[in-house]
């Protein structure tokens, strides 16, 4: 079998594959998915306040290191 052929019946069985996969409805964004709005507000908080930490963990140790305490 030529490989150009192979490549359209991939491409052909892939797309009918995907397109399943889709839903025709759009979202109802008057009624969200609050948990997962919670999820990515906490996730983010939680992020940024690992940032914060891990950067006064950092200015501390530069300073003991350079002897600036």
């Amino acid at each position: 079998m030529p490989l150009n052929r192979l490549l359209l019946q991939t491409a052909s069985v892939s797309k009918s594959v995907t397109r399943s996969a889709f839903t025709a409805r759009k979202p109802d964004n008057s009624n969200p998915n609050w948990l997962r709005v919670g999820l990515a507000f906490g996730s983010s908080a939680a992020l940024w306040a690992l940032l914060f930490k891990q950067h006064g963990e950092d200015v501390a140790e530069y300073k003991r290191r350079s002897g600036l305490e």
